[in-house]
């Protein structure tokens, strides 16, 4: 008898797990979901091997039946922009999807300054989070997941958003605005799907048939087909650390001591100065890798009392936890985030108050970032707090021994397996890329990337010349007053060198960056740029200037070089009205020292009579081209460039 209930259990385990049992749906096709316009749109899904599939929308039905391999798919037709609408899905079971729109799919891919949302520029921006009643602009964000062995056939869950006043806080800032704009132009629901990753390099999120022509990549690939490879390096991955567990990192004197230097009956004690916000390394702590405690104290009013207030502490290199009055407001593992911290009511009180903030460092100079905001606002006072601090140093690191680490996502097809592949049945109105900072250590290889990308997710979506946008990085770093080298501008290049693909253009977006952060808060300019040369390269609006001046040519004319620019709009201007800057100029030996400049119609003369027989220019050549000022009139940067490509 047991025997047979056994035999029993194992029929049904047979008839239940190999099959999909119900009809199923991929993360995509869901409630609210926006569905491109005027173009065939897939709906799939999995089911039953060869289960009967109906499909009713839009007063139409549609039949299928599910594939050997459980998958299933039909074709809609090409439908006007409208809704909400709701589809109805037939199989072994029912489904109902309802509040359908249909309108333009944007997808936008790249990394981190592609997925800052919302919510992290909301003090930028307080108005557009008020003001954000959009309910046909819809975002899908896809979350991360990483594989470099196989294709994902879905995402991880996932669900369409609507831009309220809510849901606009977790959009991506530039697709947002990107989004916003095609919309108050074309009266037509926006869906924007943002499959994005901070930190990722341009490989990963190209297919292994894209990458087949290049060859380091493609090889590097082979590699995840090999088991005893993969078991190998994923073996050796470190589990990742909490740089504030002092379990990990040892004793921090801060903590260990018998009184932790964050209690406010703590009396210090050979503590020293330093003016915030700045490195410690520039302020008497050279080559430190580890612990440093700052200490402030502050005096408020009797009107504090029983008031909430917000700490706004710039960003931190790396990790942070801050102490009001020696309770934990807020701590944050890594240096890019700003910090913005509650204080609960009732901590804060008349007279003295002591603020204390540990800052770990593993790595380069530690500290607080200058040019941020330093300040602590309660009841509408703001009390700056960047000025005379004192520190003492809690612990010293040993000199880490750095090892390199398989991190799938940072590997070529680790992002394309997981969060494009999933998406290519989903027809789309076209491509957003904002990506590079990952790759500026390659730079010179950039544009052959890029132009692979572009080429595999074209060949991807199958939907012919797909267009395609790209932001060009903005400025960052620290400004060089003489002509440099520089990576990011080599790699803007690159971003630039794509234009020479069809149904392309870029969003140049010189002057919206910060030389201080990574992360530039001015989203919007980016958006909107990015947002123009789809109008004019999705929506074939002509007459939309598209971008900033590019480069055309140059011609030698005696000591002077004469550059001509498409693009040019309206006519050519220095936008702050001041002579033209950040061109330089050089001879046979490509030694590039300052020019001067002048507008001469579409074109822009360049000389300096210490070169007497000139051969190449350069603008705005530098990480941060601090002054670059060469716009059109409707407002746009020149994109930087040079006549000396090798």
């Amino acid at each position: 008898m047991r025997s047979v209930k056994l035999l029993l259990v194992v029929l049904c385990a047979c008839f239940i797990l190999p099959g999909y049992a119900t009809l199923r749906l991929p993360q995509l096709v869901a409630d609210g979901m926006v569905l491109q316009r005027d173009a065939k749109v897939k709906i799939w899904g999995w089911a039953d091997s060869g289960e009967k599939i109906t499909v009713n929308f839009q007063h139409k039905t549609y039949h299928t039946v599910t594939e050997q391999s459980g998958s299933w798919k039909i074709i809609l037709q090409p439908m006007k922009a409208g809704g909400p609408y709701i589809m109805e899905l037939t199989g072994n079971n029912h489904i109902v999807i309802r509040d359908i729109l249909i309108g333009d799919v944007w997808f936008c891919s790249g990394q981190s300054n592609m997925v800052l949302p919302m919510e992290r520029v909301k003090e930028k921006y307080p108005d557009e989070i008020a003001n954000a009643n959009y309910p046909q602009i819809r975002n899908f964000f896809v979350k991360t997941e990483a594989d470099v062995t196989k294709q994902h056939p879905d995402l991880l869950p996932g669900k369409w958003v609507k831009a309220d006043s809510a849901g606009v806080l977790s959009f991506g800032a530039a697709s947002w605005f990107f989004a916003k704009q095609l919309y108050q132009k074309y009266h037509v629901p926006i869906g924007i799907i943002n499959s994005s990753v901070g930190g990722t390099p341009i490989e990963a999120w190209i297919s292994n048939d894209g990458l087949k022509n290049i060859k380091s990549y493609h090889n590097r690939v082979i590699q995840f087909g090999n088991p005893a490879f993969m078991d190998s390096v994923m073996k050796t991955r470190s589990q990742p650390t909490d740089p504030l567990n002092t379990s990990v990192y040892g004793v921090d004197k801060g903590l260990s001591e018998a009184k932790p230097w964050y209690d406010p009956t703590y009396m210090p004690h050979n503590w020293h100065h330093f003016w915030l916000p700045g490195y410690w390394a520039d302020q008497g702590i050279k080559g430190l890798n580890g612990v440093v405690w700052f200490r402030k104290e502050i005096n408020l009013p009797a009107s504090v009392l029983g008031k909430a207030a917000k700490l706004f502490f710039g960003r931190i290199v790396d990790a942070d936890q801050t102490y009001v009055n020696g309770k934990l407001v807020g701590g944050i593992t890594y240096q890019y985030p700003p910090r913005r911290y509650t204080v609960p009511a009732g901590l804060l009180k008349p007279g003295k108050n002591i603020i204390m903030v540990r800052v770990i460092n593993t790595a380069g100079k530690g500290g607080f970032v200058p040019d941020k905001r330093y300040y602590l606002t309660m009841a509408g006072d703001t009390i700056d707090l960047r000025g005379d601090w004192q520190y003492k140093v809690g612990q010293v690191f040993e000199p880490a021994k750095i090892k390199p680490e398989f991190t799938p996502q940072n590997e070529p097809t680790g992002l394309y397996n997981t969060m494009v592949a999933p998406v290519i049945n989903y027809t789309i109105k076209g491509l957003v890329w904002y990506q590079g900072e990952s790759n500026a250590s390659r730079a010179a290889e950039y544009g052959m990337l890029l132009k692979a990308l572009i080429a595999d997710w074209r060949n991807s979506w199958q939907q012919g010349n797909i267009p395609f946008i790209c932001a060009q990085l903005p400025n960052f770093n620290e400004a060089q007053y003489s002509p440099v080298e520089s990576d990011w501008a080599q790699l803007r290049e690159g971003q630039l060198s794509a234009l020479e693909l069809p149904n392309t253009g870029m969003s140049v977006t010189i002057g919206a960056g910060e030389w201080n952060d990574i992360h530039p808060l001015n989203k919007k300019t980016v958006g909107e740029r990015l947002a123009r040369a789809a109008e004019n390269v999705a929506y074939g609006e002509g007459s939309v200037v598209a971008s900033g001046p590019i480069y055309q040519s140059a011609k030698i004319d005696g000591d002077k070089i004469e550059i001509t620019f498409k693009y040019t709009g309206a006519g050519l201007i220095a936008e702050d009205g001041d002579e033209l800057s950040q061109f330089a100029i050089a001879g046979a030996d490509k030694k590039f020292i300052w020019a001067k400049a002048v507008i001469k119609g579409d074109k822009v003369v360049v000389w300096n009579d210490k070169i007497p027989a000139p051969l190449y220019v350069r603008y705005a050549w530098a990480d941060n081209p601090d002054g670059a000022n060469l716009y059109n009139k409707e407002g746009l940067p020149a994109s930087p460039f040079r006549t000396d490509k090798p």
